[in-house]
């Protein structure tokens, strides 16, 4: 899988030269190319932006920087164009799993107050959003989306378990997790977990990712269709404390 990535601070990919991204970039899971904006300025000061029409604070970046850097790609390695965007749909694991099985992705980080929307209307497919917050720009949204893509592209995680099993992957909150010693600050690890029975403790993996699921995020079972048998635990758990 190829991402290409427009922005004003190539730099600020060297996160994924660490932890275990950076072991799919090496294994070449898949490719990252990181295009400098200001290679196309509009003058020798490096300007890629300008004061938006009609007045209004802050500056707006040009369509045609991005324009010339967007043409600066292989017309076969361009694929799905996505800029980074607070007026985007929600980023959720649906999207990231679908985005995982395209074979190029180019991303669009915006700065300032965003992009000429000329640029948009005839050069992106789609805009997404990583959440209801601002952030300086969009490099760290699209850090965000290749991370969770990645994770999702065959053989770019050593454990695919983990990735199956990881919460939102099949609906739910994962559910507490626990590790040695096997007393902490007088808190003891639930004995189910040290019993050995592997059934018995799967029920209750599946128990505690139901429960903590109703807790945390309840509108996540709005549109996960429980087994009957997670219907009953779920039923059962919230009539008494089986944490």
């Amino acid at each position: 899988m190829n991402f290409n990535v427009l922005t004003i601070f190539p730099e600020i990919f060297d996160v994924f030269k660490s932890g275990v991204i950076s072991k799919a970039l090496t294994n070449n899971n898949f490719s990252l190319r990181c295009l400098n904006i200001r290679d196309h300025a509009v003058n020798k000061h490096g300007q890629v932006d300008a004061k938006p029409y009609g007045g209004g604070e802050g500056m707006v970046m040009m369509a045609e920087p991005l324009k010339k850097s967007l043409e600066d790609i292989p017309s076969r390695e361009l694929g799905h164009v996505i800029y980074l965007s607070p007026q985007g749909s929600k980023l959720n694991q649906n999207k990231v799993i679908k985005l995982s099985k395209m074979k190029s992705i180019t991303l669009i980080c915006g700065r300032y107050e965003g992009i000429d929307q000329r640029f948009i209307d005839k050069y992106v497919d789609e805009e997404i959003s990583i959440g209801d917050f601002i952030l300086s720009g969009g490099e760290y949204a699209a850090i965000c989306l290749i991370d969770s893509v990645v994770r999702n592209i065959p053989g770019a995680i050593g454990n695919e378990e983990s990735v199956s099993n990881d919460t939102f992957s099949k609906g739910l909150l994962k559910g507490s997790v626990y590790t040695r010693p096997e007393i902490f600050d007088d808190l003891e690890v639930p004995k189910i977990l040290l019993s050995g029975n592997h059934s018995k403790i799967e029920d209750w993996k599946m128990t505690n990712s139901l429960i903590q699921t109703h807790l945390r995020r309840p509108d996540l079972l709005n549109d996960v269709k429980l087994t009957n048998k997670q219907r009953k635990l779920l039923e059962e758990s919230t009539s008494k404390d089986i944490l």
